[in-house]
């Protein structure tokens, strides 16, 4: 072979760039944020595989961390291709700003996207994906666990735990029990549909949803779409799992609360803002209804000294639902596949603003 020849060879070689079947080198320099530190590292992972990855330092929970994690994600989003949000704050003009023009897409490790400025995304062009359907079993669990504790009067039972003084006997602090009971969902979605499921075993006399349309799963599930009025008057138990809209905004209020029965227990596992606290309160406290279990809060976290806590029908857990290391690794994954596909032209697996 003539020295030309290797010569040639040589050039073409050197100028033909290496390409590994997932484009991981090809992607090295685009800068993705986590914007908190507490994305399960199996996401943190896979994004660094593809990705250079800046992370948030502080979580968002408690005023200090939120502060300071409000701060830190100013300083590392400039430049950033990707920001991965893992917390149930807002994300604010302010950050989108910040980003600048290289920012592709954000993916919320959440169903819900109602924190996610979904206009200021839009207007900039942004992309914007959930984790929908991998957390539904996670918050069903959670949904019939609040059923349970709240129906059995848990709240009770504890504080007699707690103080070792007891109070037992054949008719003291009689719960109610789901068995034949009407149980009515407000949201027959994903959370819904995965609650609905998992009454089969309870043996509970209806199940009724409400919403725009008949869902096929519906029927598959013995579940009946009625006018939301109705459901609020036939229930024993209301489940709310849909999302935060302008449209269900407190829809549970005064008005919808005067139309419960005595006996009804309210579980959200939605977001805290489908009630009107201050209204189910004075329900509460007045008995006008009998119960009411949260996942979900306004704000989060509740204050220690915020008055439903002195309630005794009131059970609250401090935003659960998908906290199982199953269900926050897949979420995580899911929103790190997101960006992924995002970032290398390719479709989003679960696009809000695709």
């Amino acid at each position: 072979m003539s020295k030309y020849v290797v010569t040639i060879v040589l050039a073409i070689t050197l100028a033909t760039p290496v390409v590994y079947s997932d484009n991981s080198t090809m992607t090295k320099h685009l800068k993705v944020l986590i914007a908190s530190n507490d994305l399960p590292v199996s996401g943190v992972k896979l994004l660094q595989e593809h990705f250079t990855v800046v992370q948030n330092r502080f979580s968002y929970y408690g005023d200090d961390e939120k502060v300071q994690s409000q701060e830190e994600c100013l300083k590392l989003v400039p430049g950033c291709s990707a920001i991965v949000w893992a917390s149930s704050h807002s994300i604010t003009d302010e950050l989108l700003d910040k980003a600048g023009p290289n920012l592709k897409i954000v993916a919320t490790a959440s169903a819900g996207y109602n924190h996610c400025n979904v206009d200021g995304l839009k207007a900039r062009g942004i992309k914007l994906t959930n984790t929908p359907g991998v957390l539904s079993a996670a918050v069903a669990e959670i949904a019939i666990t609040l059923m349970l504790v709240t129906a059995r009067r848990f709240t009770e039972w504890l504080q007699q735990v707690e103080s070792g003084k007891w109070v037992n006997g054949l008719d003291k602090y009689l719960g109610q029990d789901i068995r034949g009971s009407t149980v009515g969902i407000v949201g027959f979605g994903g959370i819904g549909q995965a609650t609905a499921k998992r009454l089969a075993g309870f043996e509970v006399a209806r199940i009724i949803y409400s919403g725009h349309r008949e869902k096929p799963e519906g029927k598959a599930l013995g579940a009946q779409l009625v006018p939301q009025d109705d459901l609020f008057q036939q229930s024993d138990f209301i489940i709310l799992s849909a999302p935060l809209t302008n449209e269900t905004r407190h829809m549970i209020n005064r008005s919808t609360l005067g139309k419960m029965k005595k006996n009804a227990i309210i579980i959200n596992v939605g977001r805290g803002d489908l009630i009107d606290q201050e209204a189910l309160y004075e329900a509460l406290k007045n008995n006008d209804i009998y119960a009411a279990g949260l996942d979900v809060t306004t704000p989060e976290p509740l204050p220690a000294d915020h008055k439903l806590l002195k309630l005794p029908n009131v059970f609250v857990t401090p935003h659960i639902g998908s906290g199982t290391e199953r269900t926050r690794n897949e979420m995580a994954i899911l929103a790190a596949k997101n960006v992924i596909n995002a970032l290398t032209g390719k479709s989003l697996i679960t696009p809000v603003l695709p």
